[in-house]
């Protein structure tokens, strides 16, 4: 089960702007381009910056709004005859580098070990190598969980929302990382799973 297989009526909801942007000039890439763009600089700001805690609530804000930005490019592509190779790589690619981005500020929060933060944002980046490698086998590009894109975006915005409005976390959610980290790896093995079956079909 993922957050992901809600995206058909999130899609739905989308719709009448996407028709908008689309009528405005608006292109698939830019939009892609656009939200890799200010994921990069919320996350750097955040690692690097002087903040105070309450800036993490621009997180949970901008994951959501990231989250419609994804699924308006898609429909663009896809809708508007707007798909292209180039729109291929960057899909996949700004994703894990937008991923990277707004995970990074998380491993100078304590009680986190930063070490540990490093490794779900690898595995987080295998997983989404492990759904692209699906169409090198004649599968499709594969989506499955536990804890997918959409659902790292829901762990870490409920995070950054806990500490923009309280200041800090509780010593004892220092085991999340780890357990984010098996859940991971367990993602990158049911994708592969489910490609090779496909395949088998």
């Amino acid at each position: 089960m993922s957050i992901y297989l809600l995206k058909p009526r999130f899609q739905a909801l989308l719709r009448p702007l996407v028709k908008q942007l689309h009528a405005l000039g608006a292109t698939a890439n830019q939009v892609t381009l656009l939200a890799c763009a200010i994921s990069v600089v919320l996350g750097l700001w955040l690692a690097f910056g002087s903040v105070s805690a309450a800036a993490f609530l621009l997180v949970p804000l901008w994951m959501l709004l990231r989250m419609a930005l994804n699924a308006v490019d898609g429909m663009l592509a896809r809708e508007f005859g707007q798909q292209s190779r180039l729109g291929a790589y960057l899909n996949e690619l700004t994703d894990v580098i937008a991923d990277a981005a707004l995970l990074l500020p998380f491993a100078w929060i304590a009680p986190f070990d930063p070490l540990w933060v490093g490794v779900v944002i690898f595995l987080g980046a295998l997983t989404e190598f492990a759904g692209v490698l699906g169409l090198m086998v004649g599968s499709s590009r594969r989506y499955d969980g536990p804890l997918g894109k959409s659902d790292r975006a829901f762990v870490f915005g409920a995070l950054a929302l806990w500490i923009g409005a309280v200041g800090a976390l509780p010593a004892w959610i220092g085991w999340l990382m780890p357990i984010l980290a098996v859940l991971l790896a367990w993602t990158v093995i049911n994708r592969v799973r489910a490609g090779l079956r496909e395949t088998q079909t």
